[in-house]
């Protein structure tokens, strides 16, 4: 007999920690995980040293979040998007965007309903939707400019699709979805009287005349959108796992049902440093803005210097670089070959995709940059190994 439940047995063990495992063995540089490798600000630092130190804030916090981190969050969509929230009824604090992501599914969401993704995906969507018994149908976004075919949009779109699961900016590709995109999915959606969970995690990362546009905020949208985000890639602290799900109260409601027997609560201090770090002048986020736009022009020049060849990202922190010209094997066989080759990790797209549209990420890997200047530099020098 199986001691592992029939739910999980087909998810196995990440790419991430295959890569790591491997980068480490050959002391490579890794752009592999999305993971800053510099410290979170520290005004926000002192923020949870504050909390801590206050003494009435070590007990569990209220299961729906604290009252100054949900008004933050309905504050922070009233700000750069005036879209107007219920912090009271309409905000969830989660243990990050992924548990936010799965309630939200739980939800929302019942067996047999179909829920379509576009891929490449982030890896935790799909073992969400079949945990929760559902069936995940996959649109694929067309390189080299990462965008949907609308024809294969609307055939995935059917009597039995519950929800939407968007994620813009756009992880692993940097793509950000434009006005015209949204409002193609968003009329769908009113067709059909479908949900849109909308990964926004990057909101505020997105480069020269992209603008991050919340699906929510078209007409008839916030109605039928639940918004997810984090503080991990805004404040880089991803190890704090504060996130938050925002929407009309309707919603929120089933995805509050959820939560509660998830994890109930988040760390408390740490939710009212994040209260005290969306509430920061908008000062903080242009420096944040160009921070990463520097690190994206590092990134270039290194692949460039390598031969690599990619579309400019518009958002996030990762590049899906074309490795063809360079390599003719498999995404994997790339990658084991940049870390031993070159000491550099990056991370194959092979797991962001269903069995049927594997094939895409053949010719592709994925790399991040939101690393050090220093490293950065380093990888330009490891990859000019590459030509020696």
């Amino acid at each position: 007999m199986s001691t592992v439940a029939q739910r999980v047995a087909s998810f196995g063990t990440t790419i991430f920690t295959e890569i790591n495992q491997l980068a480490q063995q050959h002391s490579a540089l890794n752009l592999g995980q999305g993971k800053p490798d510099f410290d979170t600000p520290p005004e926000i630092v002192e923020a949870v040293v504050q909390a801590l130190r206050a003494g009435n804030l070590n007990q569990y916090a209220p299961g729906d979040g604290t009252p100054a981190l949900r008004q933050a969050v309905a504050d922070h969509a009233a700000r750069f998007y005036q879209v107007e929230v219920d912090p009271l009824r309409g905000v969830v604090v989660t243990s990050g965007a992924t548990e936010g992501i799965f309630a939200a599914i739980l939800g929302l969401v019942d067996p047999g309903d179909e829920v379509i993704v576009l891929e490449p995906f982030y890896d935790s969507y799909v073992p969400n939707i079949l945990m929760a018994q559902a069936v995940p149908v996959y649109v694929p976004l067309h390189p080299p400019h990462w965008q949907f075919d609308p024809d294969e949009l609307r055939a995935a779109f059917s009597k039995k699709t519950r929800a939407v699961i968007l994620n813009t900016p756009h992880n692993p590709t940097g793509h950000v979805f434009s006005r015209e995109e949204l409002s193609f999915i968003a009329e769908l959606c009113l067709e059909y009287d479908v949900t849109v969970i909308a990964d926004e995690v990057y909101e505020h990362l997105t480069f020269g005349e992209a603008q991050h546009l919340p699906i929510a905020s078209l007409p008839g949208m916030f109605e039928r959108t639940v918004t997810v985000s984090s503080s991990g890639k805004l404040f880089s602290a991803t190890g704090w796992k504060i996130g938050w799900v925002y929407g009309h109260p309707d919603l929120i409601e089933g995805v509050r049902r959820a939560h509660q027997f998830i994890t109930f609560s988040v760390h408390h201090p740490t939710q009212e440093a994040i209260a005290f770090a969306l509430n920061l002048p908008n000062d903080y986020y242009q420096d944040f803005r160009q921070l990463y736009a520097e690190k994206r022009d590092l990134l270039r020049s290194a692949l460039d210097a390598a031969g690599l060849r990619y579309a400019v990202p518009d958002g996030t922190y990762f590049i899906m670089a074309d490795y063809s010209a360079l390599f003719a094997g498999s995404a994997v066989e790339f990658t084991r070959y940049l870390i031993q080759e070159a000491g550099v990790a990056c991370i194959p797209p092979d797991s962001f995709y269903s069995p049927a549209h594997a094939h895409l990420a053949q010719g592709y890997a994925r790399f991040a940059f939101c690393k050090s200047d220093e490293m950065l530099h380093q990888v330009h020098e490891r990859l000019l190994l590459l030509h020696r």
